[in-house]
């Protein structure tokens, strides 16, 4: 059986209908749209609906640091990406499996009230403190998976394959949680694409921490074994985030890191090069036009101190790129788009810094530009099968509510701009992925228990402090 929406304002690549007519199978996927009321039973969506988006960086776990390394001291007067890892390098001491499904929950919970349908969980903490493997070795695995099966996002699980604590160095003791051998790391992946068969939202794709991470010949060994596996599989690294990063790896391997990268292993379109904040004019060049994706995670960056993405180079060069929340500071969409757009806007002293007038005379709106590119380039890279609402894809859609201060008086023309780049609500009303409904009238039917399993998930970690 299937069922048919009327939406009464429906995002389309090429504009809006007004209203769309939305058929949903009983699959999850989308049977038709048209601008023409069927004859058959409809049922009646009031205010905007656009397509659920793919966060593509996230590092579920450490949403429980949010808001506990806001301070200075004489011990670290300098405080940098560097100065806050050792405090997140403390908290992964402490967790256990159990906190760290109650903790992705409660983020993939935010995600979907926020307008995201899938994540891209770029998963690093394997062990157990100290590096001895759990009797299941998915352990931490499973409980993404857990987790996303039980709020009902969408998951392209990115286990890390993390070696060595930086170029010619050791792992120290607390990054032993994350370290796997080539071979190891390729089992760990066959396991997990075997839970496929229960969880038809779960895609597996493969993640290298960083070049600091893994010697060439590690990720050359594990780029062909997933190839061998899969060969469309996402690839996923941190790239360039910070001066130092690309500092290191000029001098440990003798080119910049998306140089490095562009030269040894080739990129396509099936990489997402996470951050990438410091770039040459050669790799925008050289990594735009590969189609690779740029994963930008605005807000983490600002709070670390990263520096700004090449933005405007990067997009004039025709490079895809879309959003990811990493650290969770936020998981609102407009926030994450606001201050990417915003934040260079600062930088550059003007205004709609990537949109450009068009030859025909029609206006282009920041707000949906920036919404249509992050949500091609999440889908880019996370394979969800989602990223519009037309014919065939999965019906991934999000209800934005018309009657919120945000969007009051706007219609399709201006509705996005005024939820990107306007207001602090939320509008996201209701939430649908692959045909099912996940969130109604700003709701989930397991918030309560979520926020329970956080709140003792905290309460157990700050007792081990």
């Amino acid at each position: 059986m299937t069922t048919i929406y009327e939406v009464e304002h429906l995002h389309q690549p090429d504009g809006w209908l007004s209203p769309g007519y939305l058929e949903i199978g009983d699959d999850g996927a989308i049977l038709s749209v048209s601008a023409t009321r069927p004859q058959k039973p409809v049922e009646r969506l009031a205010g905007f609906g656009v397509p659920g988006l793919s966060n593509l960086h996230s590092h579920a776990f450490q949403r429980a640091l949010a808001g506990r390394t806001e301070f200075v001291a004489a011990a670290r007067a300098e405080d940098n990406l560097w100065t806050w890892r050792k405090e997140m390098y403390r908290m992964v001491d402490r967790l256990t499996p159990e906190d760290y499904e109650a903790i992705a929950a409660l983020v993939y919970l935010e995600m979907l009230h926020f307008g995201m349908t899938a994540v891209c969980e770029f998963h690093y903490v394997h062990h157990r403190p100290g590096g001895a493997h759990y009797a299941n070795p998915a352990e931490m695995s499973d409980r993404l998976i857990a987790a996303a099966a039980r709020t009902g996002l969408g998951l392209t699980l990115l286990p890390v394959l993390y070696a060595h604590g930086g170029i010619g160095k050791p792992v120290e003791e607390t990054q032993k949680r994350f370290v796997h051998s080539v071979d190891e790391y390729l089992a760990l992946i066959d396991t997990l694409r075997g839970r496929r068969a229960a969880h038809p939202g779960l895609r597996v794709g493969l993640a290298l921490h960083s070049l600091r991470a893994v010697t060439p010949d590690e990720a050359r060994a594990a780029l062909a074994g997933m190839r061998a596996i899969d060969p469309e599989a996402r690839l996923h690294i941190h790239v360039s985030e910070t001066t130092h990063e690309v500092e290191e790896v000029q001098a440990g391997l003798g080119a910049r890191p998306v140089q490095w990268l562009l030269d040894n292993v080739g990129l396509g379109p099936e990489w997402c090069l996470v951050h990438a904040t410091h770039l040459d004019a050669s790799e925008i060049a050289g990594a735009a036009a590969s189609g690779a994706v740029a994963g930008l995670c605005p807000l983490t960056e600002a709070t670390m101190g990263d520096g700004f993405f090449p933005l405007v180079e990067w997009h004039g060069a025709g490079g895809a790129w879309g959003i990811g929340t990493d650290s969770h500071y936020s998981t609102s969409t407009a926030e994450e788009l606001r201050i990417l757009e915003c934040g260079k806007r600062l930088e550059l002293r003007r205004r709609n810094v990537i949109a450009r007038p068009q030859a025909d005379g029609r206006e282009v709106h920041s707000g949906r530009l920036l919404f249509d590119t992050a949500l091609a380039g999440g889908e880019q890279c996370s394979a969800q099968g989602g990223g519009a609402l037309v014919q065939g894809r999965r019906a991934d859609l999000v209800m934005l509510d018309a009657g919120s201060p945000v969007l009051l008086g706007h219609g399709p023309g201006t509705a996005l701009d005024a939820w990107i780049l306007g207001g602090t609500r939320n509008p996201v009303r209701d939430v649908m992925v692959a045909g099912r409904w996940v969130i109604r009238d700003g709701r989930h039917a397991d918030e309560e228990r979520i926020l329970d399993g956080y709140r003792a998930a905290m309460a157990r970690l700050q007792g081990k402090q």
